[in-house]
């Protein structure tokens, strides 16, 4: 039974299927015309402006573009056409435009300045502070100090960075979508688990074709590299891979994101020197948690410096047993998952396929929400009903203990054409107050999953799970917020190095008996992991950790190298090169282009701010510690961390609320022990 507030939140949200890409342009620009007039007629007030006659109207108005935006982005990343992709890269320009008008307003950053100045500042609550001076803080980064000429240049930069940055997300899709090898002796796949020989075999089928056919999406790819036995397919599947959009392998040139990478770092930089910044890094930096740029590359470098011991223990480790047990003589990088896993299983008689058939994907569902129920006293419960964009895609509402509605949430699990690639969390409506009361949020959780086959339901690999505990952390952080203003709710006006926090945070769980025995059910006997395999489980667990430890750091510093120097002095094949040189213990071949498909800084929002996973491990395993101190299922400790972090969204200074949870500050120890690393690391958590 649905009750009212349930049905009219359901009314409220985005109609996927209602989405027209022909008159969205148009709709769209009547939306920023009406936002203008509205603007401009809060400004010609004579009335003293009050958060409730001025701060208040703008977010009304901030909030309507996002919701008329939220599906339609949403859409561009989950189900993409042509017709929406020739209306979508139309309308982010003229959204660019739009936010650099605003930001470089000079009435707008007046009318914050009376508000800060004003007597009525003090009396605010402090995220009603706090929304004021970010305002303040962005008008100075979007140019508003700036004469009319680079005002003028400022937002062509910005409307450049739009048009380029979703030009490289496009294209890193259509490379992926463009490659595929089908084959008609299953002899050539020997090793291959049957679940990817499975989904080989469907994606042939799709085609009207016989036999398999392998592709470069990651559910697909990633089994070829683990499992498969024919080293020639291996490397080719690699050399794919790591050329996508690319000037090399097998598509060179024809989706090539050489000059988009060059044209994004000169504009970065443009942008940041515009607005007193000596590079994009100092200028990303502004509303982040880390002080300087060189805090942040010596936490890196001193991090990778003392990894870098263990990460060549495992590979000398690994080189030697493909020598002696595979015949491997010289491991390359298409053989490191296949030789790492057939070591994994040596040393642990244990594999990532072992434990598949315990997670199917309605047990791990289940127990993922019997998880947070019993930590934060919340129920998540299955919605019917709601339009989406697809019929995989699942609604769920959650709601406190006490039965009221706090969200709701679509989760879209599974791989697909035109959807692209990796996992993640969006907003689709922000919680806030309103004259008609408190408007709920809503949320995307994406993950690209092997989609279930044949009758059959779909069954995770423990990575897996892990990837959907994180999304699903970072959800929670939206989903739970009491914040009343959107600005700073959720994960809005979370510095984007402590955002991590809680997603990273939750995969803890992913690890711990009492809760695997809720989220694991074996897909015939019901029964959850064995005690045997648990241990399996735990001994593998930190398996080539300083291998993983440096890849991480070889892409933070990657990132954050090109970002703290000005493009036009550098080439970024050979900053890529150095940092390898410094870090990696894998040589990566010369036709290697990784950069050309990293998204995340691209694309995404990573750009200078790679290094965030990092920092914000720091932070999760210090804050997991306390829960292994007081009981990983401690109510307490969970009302604690639900109050301090997921309910304060970006209220207050994201320090502050850590040292409220932790009672201190933030500690290294946890994160080096969680990752099975020396205790005697003399690092220093950055101011």
């Amino acid at each position: 039974m649905i009750d009212s507030e349930l049905k009219r939140m359901i009314a409220t949200l985005p109609r996927f299927s209602d989405v027209d890409p022909t008159v969205l342009v148009t709709d769209l620009a009547e939306l920023l015309n009406d936002n203008r007039q509205k603007i401009e007629v809060l400004l010609a007030s004579d009335a003293e402006l009050t958060w409730s006659n001025f701060a208040g109207p703008f977010e009304d108005i901030g909030d309507r573009l996002s919701r008329f935006w939220s599906p339609i982005g949403h859409l561009h990343g989950v189900a993409d056409s042509e017709p929406l992709r020739n209306a979508y890269n139309e309308a982010i320009t003229m959204l660019s435009d739009y936010a650099s008008e605003l930001t470089q307003s000079d009435r707008l950053a007046s009318a914050f300045r009376q508000l800060r100045d004003s007597d009525e500042f003090e009396s605010l609550s402090s995220a009603q502070q706090r929304i004021i001076e970010n305002a303040l803080r962005d008008f100075k980064l979007g140019g508003i100090d700036l004469d009319n000429t680079d005002r003028e240049r400022f937002r062509q930069l910005n409307s450049e960075l739009a048009r380029l940055t979703t030009q490289f997300s496009e294209n890193v899709l259509d490379a992926t979508k463009a490659w595929s090898k089908n084959l008609t002796d299953v002899a050539q796949l020997a090793g291959l688990p049957e679940g990817a020989l499975d989904l080989a075999q469907r994606n042939a089928e799709k085609n009207n074709t016989a036999g398999y056919t392998l592709t470069l999406d990651f559910p697909c790819y990633m089994p070829v590299m683990s499992y498969c036995d024919d080293r020639d397919l291996r490397r080719e599947m690699y050399d794919a891979y790591v050329t996508r959009a690319s000037d090399q392998g097998p598509h060179a040139g024809r989706f090539d994101n050489s000059d988009i990478i060059k044209q994004i770092l000169d504009r970065r930089h443009e942008i940041a020197k515009l607005v007193g910044f000596s590079s994009y890094a100092q200028y990303s930096l502004a509303t982040k948690m880390a002080a300087s740029p060189s805090s942040v590359t010596e936490f890196l470098e001193d991090l990778a410096t003392q990894s870098r011991p263990a990460a060549e223990r495992d590979f000398n480790e690994l080189a030697r047993f493909a020598a002696e047990e595979l015949g491997i003589e010289s491991i390359q990088p298409w053989d490191v998952s296949y030789c790492s896993e057939k070591l994994r299983q040596r040393n642990f008689s244990f594999s990532q396929e072992d434990l598949r058939p315990y997670f199917p994907v309605s047990r791990v569902l289940t127990g993922l929400f019997d998880t947070v129920s019993r930590l934060f006293d919340i129920t998540v419960k299955s919605v019917e009903g709601i339009d989406t964009w697809h019929s995989d895609v699942m609604c769920f509402e959650i709601r406190y203990a006490s039965g009221a509605l706090r969200g709701i949430f679509y989760l879209d699990l599974y791989a697909r054409d035109h959807k692209r690639g990796g996992a993640w969390m969006d907003e689709c409506v922000v919680r806030r107050s309103t004259n008609a009361g408190i408007q709920l949020p809503a949320a995307y959780l994406t993950c690209n999953f092997t989609p279930p086959a044949h009758g059959k339901e779909s069954q995770l690999t423990h990575d897996e799970v892990q990837t959907l505990f994180h999304e699903f952390g970072h959800g929670l952080h939206h989903l739970l917020t009491l914040v009343d203003y959107s600005s700073v709710s959720g994960i809005n006006g979370v510095p984007w190095d402590g955002v991590e926090l809680p997603s990273q945070f939750l995969e803890n769980w992913a690890w711990e008996r009492e809760a695997l025995n809720i989220i694991s059910g074996h897909v015939d006997s019901g029964d959850p992991i064995s005690t045997k395999l648990f241990e399996k489980m735990h001994a593998a667990k930190n398996f080539q950790a300083g291998m993983h430890m440096v890849r991480q750091l070889e892409l933070a510093l990657f990132d954050f190298e090109i970002h703290a120097h000005d493009p036009k002095t550098i080439s970024v094949q050979a900053v890529l090169d150095q940092v390898r040189d410094k870090v990696a213990v894998i040589a990566a071949p010369h036709y290697n282009r990784f950069q050309h498909s990293f998204s995340h800084i691209f694309a995404g929002g990573y750009a200078a701010g790679y290094y965030s996973y990092k920092w914000a491990e720091v932070l999760s395993a210090d804050a997991f510690s306390r829960f292994e101190d007081e009981g990983i299922f401690n109510p307490k400790t969970g009302q604690s961390f639900k109050e301090c972090i997921l309910e304060s969204g970006g209220s207050k200074d994201f320090m502050l609320l850590f040292k409220n949870f932790r009672g201190r500050e933030p500690a290294l120890e946890p994160l080096l022990k969680q990752a099975g690393l020396s205790t005697q690391f003399s690092l220093q958590m950055p101011p």
